[in-house]
């Protein structure tokens, strides 16, 4: 499927008419709360199979760098941080608040040679709202960056969607079936994964790795 640049940037126009409404915290990023946000930033770090192991992390659509406001918050020691995004105006915030960090604007579909090599990768709200977009052009979107992200990390990438097992389903949402789900990272990308369903959120997060655990 041809997926045009306007398509996905509705993602981003989405995202920014909550940032001009509610300003720089969660509810500006499109979250309903601090907590929640703060759940998934530590599920999105749970993707590293080792903690105490020092790495380069891609936060592909950082926003406005809350994931390293956690990361600095709660004194997690040993994470390179750079952080992409399709907004100008997220990464400008950005760099305002942390001018120490690894913010850049790019359309990594258009600009591939914007993306560098990292251990890990994480798509934290990227991919659970698809504003007008079909649930086909979305998914469409999410195959396209997962391949060309899963391209660039040695260990793995986390990501979440909206679940399908919920009691209803908001039409700009992006709820996305764990079978179809499966049967893509299965065929296209590796058959070493994990879908963490546990932490009391209508959405999953998809751990996708590109070997194995070794066996004692």
């Amino acid at each position: 499927m041809s997926l045009s640049t306007s398509d996905y940037r509705q993602i981003t126009t989405c995202t920014e008419s909550y940032f001009d409404r509610l300003g720089d915290s969660p509810l500006g990023m499109g979250w309903p709360n601090l907590p929640d946000a703060q759940t998934r930033y530590d599920v999105m770090l749970g993707v590293r199979r080792n903690p105490a192991e020092p790495i380069r992390l891609l936060d592909f659509g950082c926003g406005t760098g809350h994931l390293y406001s956690h990361i600095q918050r709660t004194a997690i020691n040993g994470i390179d941080y750079h952080g992409i995004d399709l907004s100008s105006k997220f990464i400008s915030t950005a760099r305002e608040r942390h001018p120490e960090a690894d913010f850049r604007c790019a359309d990594v579909l258009n600009d591939p040679a914007a993306l560098g090599t990292y251990d890990y990768a994480v798509i934290n709200g990227v991919f659970t709202s698809k504003c007008e977009m079909s649930f086909e052009s979305m998914f469409g979107f999410v195959q396209d960056i997962l391949r060309l992200l899963f391209s660039r990390v040695r260990c793995g990438m986390a990501f979440n969607a909206m679940s399908k097992q919920v009691d209803w389903e908001r039409d700009d949402l992006f709820h996305l079936p764990m079978d179809e789900l499966a049967w893509f990272l299965c065929r296209n990308l590796s058959r070493h994964f994990v879908i963490r369903n546990d932490y009391g959120l209508y959405e999953y997060t998809t751990y996708v790795y590109q070997d194995g655990i070794s066996q004692p």
